[in-house]
């Protein structure tokens, strides 16, 4: 672990930080602590197989919480910072972009802030070797066209509040390293799939509405384009990124695995079809639906820097990890059922009052 045996992870109970925590303490062996303010989309079931390990302890804390983080920093003395906590979703940030911005913006100042004052107090080899890494989004960039990828210097051109709130604070990680020198590295990934994933997100509410027998609405036409990313792979990027990344570097993070929307939804029934057999395929159950306001046509990621200078690769493919994520989810009720029931039922989110429709409908979110 080249001596980074404690971790401070924010936002450890979401879908990839819940990744990140079970990747540390199960594979690498390291000491997690965990702060998580814990709102709608972070689930502490999502820990379970480390919530008994002796390496994992949780703090319950709000990120803008300056006295909290102070507290959470003494208490886990990390090696490094893994900067998760966000509010993820695009269609929420539609019509509640006040959270994101607080939570964005001014809880990744905070961050900022306590490893700052965390990292002045360090001994000299401790801060030497200490860093952050702050875990960003490819949305940051924009849509691309038809030919071309996202690489670490491609010009920021956000669309939603989500991607403005997350470049904001993107710029405020390089900043903190130009200004202080604080050892801070950004990532930008693709879209993440895989277990445990909030069943707002594309995958999961395919998966989920497609089992219940209920529409499975695509944006538009489904040919928006995303790269896709197994979570897992996404965790151990993370790992090698912040223990061997370059402090002021951006690394981008991707599964090269583009695929439209249409395809992807098409991917979910069939591994679906192989389980319960074509005597109803699933496919039956895709219906189109009004796009989402400023919706970007297609993300694609370069991960060249990351593969050659770091050297990471992604695991599964698109085939693979689909396959995987289905499994999991037929396996697993006792974790999604809960969600599915009190918390989000699969509804429409994230329409302006000029494209909401008359009567509800369920419709499935690109990221």
């Amino acid at each position: 672990m080249s001596g980074y045996v404690s971790f401070l992870v924010t936002g450890g109970a979401g879908f990839i930080g819940s990744a990140v925590c079970r990747h540390l303490v199960a594979d690498i062996g390291a000491a997690v602590t965990n702060v998580d303010k814990l709102t709608y989309a972070g689930n502490l079931e999502s820990l379970r197989p480390i919530a008994d390990s002796p390496r994992y302890r949780f703090i319950r804390a709000d990120i803008r919480d300056a006295a909290a983080m102070e507290a959470a920093f003494e208490a886990a003395q990390p090696d490094a910072v893994i900067h998760l906590a966000a509010e993820s979703h695009v269609d929420r940030s539609i019509t509640g972009s006040r959270a994101f911005v607080e939570t964005n913006v001014l809880g990744t100042f905070e961050v900022l802030e306590a490893s700052r004052r965390y990292w002045s107090r360090l001994p000299k080899e401790r801060a030497d070797a200490f860093r952050v890494l702050h875990v960003s989004t490819d949305e940051v960039y924009g849509s691309l066209a038809a030919e071309g990828l996202f690489t670490e210097t491609t010009r920021y051109d956000p669309s939603s509040p989500y991607s403005a709130s997350k470049a904001a604070s993107d710029h405020l990680a390089h900043a903190w390293h130009r200004t202080y020198g604080l050892p801070v590295i950004v990532s930008n990934c693709s879209n993440n799939y895989g277990p445990f994933h909030f069943p707002e997100k594309l995958i999961p509410l395919v998966i989920l509405n497609a089992l219940e027998g209920k529409p499975l609405p695509i944006y538009g036409d489904g040919t928006n384009i995303r790269d896709w990313l197994f979570v897992g792979d996404h965790a151990r990027a993370l790992h090698r990124i912040v223990t061997a990344g370059r402090p002021g570097e951006t690394y981008n993070v991707g599964g090269r695995n583009e695929r439209t929307n249409r395809a992807v939804v098409e991917a979910v029934c069939r591994a679906l079809n192989d389980v319960f057999g074509d005597r109803a395929p699933h496919e039956r159950l895709i219906t189109f639906v009004a796009d989402r306001p400023g919706h970007d046509h297609r993300y694609a990621i370069d991960a060249t820097k990351l593969e050659t200078e770091l050297g990471w690769r992604a695991e599964e493919t698109f085939e693979t990890g689909i396959v995987k994520t289905v499994r999991w989810y037929l396996d697993n009720e006792w974790w999604w059922r809960p969600l599915r029931e009190r918390v989000y039922g699969g509804e429409r989110l994230g329409l302006s009052p000029a494209t909401a429709p008359a009567a509800p409908r369920r419709a499935a979110s690109a990221r």
